[in-house]
């Protein structure tokens, strides 16, 4: 019997560098960013330094425990630039069309495959990110390990690649970052 996958909202800050991800999106100032599936937030308060006071910051969960962890953190370190958001990206992104430069999944996409969710994700971020966009993935590496997800859950970069295809993305890089993970980073195509 093969194991089925639940999303945990657990935090991948032990085992992923925030600041080494948010190289690889191309995150710059000025920028509004989704942290889709943000989890306790991690990404999100390193990405605040980078787009400053004149960006933003979106940190999407569905779990409400994560989203009241960073709420927390955020009120500690007085950041004023990132958006705590309670919301279930299959269902929808609670922001404006075309309104985002750069967005995040970190760690959530097999668990959309497994689910047979993710064409309602992918359209859903396709409404938010702006044209020519960047939309950049993060997924365990297809390695039998305990960390992560189960084995059969796991997306190669090949497949994490042709899923993008398939939704109107270009993609520009694809190479493994830290132990356990790769990244993928795609353009959404111009209409």
């Amino acid at each position: 019997m093969t194991e089925k996958h639940v999303h945990h909202g657990r935090s991948s800050k032990d085992i992923l560098s925030a600041g080494e991800v948010l190289k690889a999106t191309g995150l710059k100032m000025g920028d509004k960013f989704l942290d889709a599936g943000s989890g306790d937030g991690y990404i999100s308060i390193e990405a605040s330094n980078i787009v400053g006071d004149s960006g933003k910051i979106f940190a999407l969960d569905v779990y409400p425990e994560s989203i009241e962890i960073l709420k927390k953190d955020i009120e500690k370190r007085d950041l004023n630039n990132i958006e705590p958001i309670v919301a279930d990206i299959i269902d929808t992104i609670p922001l404006e069309e075309n309104s985002i430069d750069n967005v995040l999944l970190a760690n959530v996409l097999h668990g959309f495959i497994e689910g047979g969710e993710v064409s309602k994700v992918m359209a859903n971020i396709n409404k938010v990110l702006k044209p020519a966009g960047i939309f950049t993935i993060v997924e365990f590496r297809k390695l039998e390990n305990k960390i992560g997800p189960p084995f059969n859950v796991r997306l190669s970069p090949e497949e994490v690649i042709d899923i993008l295809k398939d939704y109107g993305f270009n993609i520009e890089d694809n190479y493994e970052i830290g132990k356990y993970h790769y990244i993928v980073r795609c353009i959404k195509h111009l209409d």
